[in-house]
């Protein structure tokens, strides 16, 4: 079970407006060895609906939705099947599906963004 203070600096990290905290949950959260921290840190940045902390969850191998491990990236997905505002999660996939190199980022952007059609 993760540590309560791991949680609680995720959190805070989350309320937090400044993007440099987008950075420090990227490089600390989504790179943790802990499958459940990479999960507690994709979905905060899913929460966060922004386009520097979307971007982390969608287009990085290894990351949020590319995640090796399937329960942090079904959280992630569902942390985004879950958004009020979809907008800039759409605008995101458009771009990974047209535009990344790597095949398995695009499939897995393509995957979502059917989830969220049918959502």
């Amino acid at each position: 079970i993760m540590n309560k203070n791991i949680a609680e600096i995720i959190d805070a990290l989350t309320a937090h407006e400044d993007t440099s905290s987008i950075q420090v949950l990227e490089e600390l959260g989504t790179n943790s060895p802990d499958n459940e921290i990479r999960e507690y840190t994709s979905r905060a940045l899913v929460k966060k609906n922004l386009h520097d902390s979307l971007k982390v969850v969608i287009i990085n191998q290894g990351k949020g939705i590319n995640d090796l491990s399937p329960a942090v990236a079904m959280s992630t997905i569902n942390e985004i099947l879950s958004l009020k505002d979809k907008s800039e999660v759409i605008k995101i996939l458009d771009d990974t599906i047209n535009m990344h190199s790597d095949e398995a980022v695009k499939e897995n952007a393509r995957s979502v963004k059917s989830l969220l059609a049918l959502s």
